[in-house]
């Protein structure tokens, strides 16, 4: 039974919790940029803001650099001194630059009793769950670069074939298949299948928060939105030179009416904020994700979606320090969903659930098709202490939004999934005022279409518009 303060784990019926039965194959090993950065996340007593920052300096020996100095533009980042702390207040976390030996002195600080500072942590690399891993989604290639781009057509095309196999297991793809398909003339499956398309809310008035690699801005599904967006990201703009950013917006915001059909968008209406916390190249780091929350949390957006994370190693936690930033953004009124990941080889090996999604106060998204069956990337639930998936979206074959000059696409992965959950998390924000924080966590959950499908894989079940 889920403590008070944790959002509780609705099973479907008859669905069976334990681990996959396959033999075990490890996954892909971690490139070595898919580690730490260097630097050190500490969490901070709100209820000792003050003493917390001066410890801070005191013992790091650093500057100490409001997040509103170090955010308000990325490029500043650059300039700042080498040995510092961006304090992002609103969530009470600071990203600290300095030195091997006060490192230490920030870790005996944090495990000696000392009551401001609450825990440290080695900031992590994140990806677009993972970049790579999305199944269709090519790397940016430079102009001109004939071999890269050949080698990343023909991976993108293996990759799609791998997929196109997995779904054609016990004879649910081929000619019958495709027959059986949904009529996608008006709105995606995905749409349909969330009850999205008839659903008399759109999301207005509620503020919607993606962090990703930021939005083609001059996309004219998006024209005359009033979009507010901030670059995360040194010495890069909001402007979206990945894709993955713009088709995750584009699920949970984009217009009923595009320029082309089929409607891919859930929350027409809402109030965009969008963040670009990831690079051009698709990678990020903790730091610019918990900034990014900061500000979404500063500009009191009902709902953060986040597309992105980092596999875990073997007994591997979660972030005590990213808990308790979802604990604080709860508190203010703010849901964050994350995406579960994309790095199991179903049925042979189950992953378990990424950083970030893996902790307790975050909401977890795994992936379905469009028989609304697991996905065979999607990661699962095999951690009881966090790690739980908690809903399951549309996630293969999913059509959205992408930048000029393509401007529409069709990839797959956990990353598609979690703005669908975003989305209709802002109809439910819409359709009941009152539902706020966890609140709206667990209205969310308590709206959705039980699948015959391990609560390990899928959760509560397929989110479900009001």
């Amino acid at each position: 039974m889920p403590k008070p303060d944790e959002k509780p784990r609705p099973s479907a019926p008859g669905a069976d919790s334990a681990a996959g039965s396959g033999g075990p194959v490890p996954p892909e090993p971690a490139g070595p940029d898919q580690g730490a950065t260097g630097r050190y996340l500490v969490l901070l007593c709100q209820d000792k803001a003050a003493e917390a920052v001066k410890t801070l300096s005191e013992m790091a020996g650093v500057e100490i650099v409001g997040a509103a100095a170090g955010s308000a533009d990325a490029a500043l980042r650059g300039k700042l001194p080498a040995e510092c702390a961006i304090v992002f207040e609103r969530i009470g976390v600071a990203l600290v630059r300095c030195s091997g030996d006060k490192q230490q002195l920030l870790h005996m600080a944090a495990v000696g009793g000392n009551e401001s500072i609450l825990a440290v942590e080695p900031e992590r690399r994140v990806y677009a769950i993972a970049g790579k891993r999305d199944v269709g989604i090519p790397a940016p290639v430079a102009p001109g670069d004939a071999s890269l781009a050949t080698y990343l057509a023909g991976y993108r095309d293996a990759v799609n074939d791998l997929v196109e196999r997995a779904l054609a297991r016990d004879g649910k793809a081929g000619a019958a298949g495709q027959a059986a398909a949904t009529d996608e003339t008006s709105s995606t499956w995905g749409i349909q299948a969330t009850r999205s398309a008839v659903s008399s809310y759109t999301g207005k008035g509620i503020r919607l928060a993606v962090l990703d690699t930021g939005l083609d801005l001059e996309h004219p599904d998006f024209a005359g939105r009033g979009i507010v967006s901030r670059s995360f990201v040194e010495g890069q703009a909001v402007q979206d030179g990945n894709g993955h950013g713009t088709h995750c917006a584009g699920i949970a915001g984009g217009p009923a009416a595009p320029g082309r059909p089929p409607r891919y968008g859930v929350a027409g209406e809402a109030e965009l904020y969008i963040g670009k916390v990831l690079g051009d190249e698709g990678g990020g780091a903790d730091g610019g994700v918990l900034d990014g929350i900061n500000w979404a949390v500063e500009n009191q957006c009902q709902i953060v979606s986040m597309s992105l994370g980092s596999a875990l190693q073997d007994g591997q936690g979660y972030s005590r320090i990213f808990e308790e930033v979802a604990r604080r953004a709860l508190a203010a009124g703010t849901v964050i969903i994350a995406a579960a990941g994309n790095d199991s080889r179903r049925p042979e090996f189950i992953a378990p659930v990424s950083h970030p999604a893996n902790c307790p106060s975050i909401l977890a998204v795994a992936a379905v098709d469009q028989d609304l069956q697991i996905a065979p990337f999607s990661s699962g639930g095999l951690v009881e202490d966090g790690g739980q998936v908690d809903v399951a979206a549309p996630g293969v074959a999913v059509t959205s939004s992408w930048p000029a000059p393509q401007m529409y696409n069709t990839i797959s992965g956990t990353s598609m999934a979690t703005p669908f959950v975003s989305g209709i998390a802002a109809l439910h924000a819409q359709a009941d005022p009152a539902a706020r924080g966890r609140v709206l966590l667990n209205l969310i959950l308590q709206n959705t279409r039980r699948l015959a499908l391990p609560s390990r894989d899928v959760g509560a079940g397929l989110i479900q518009a009001p």
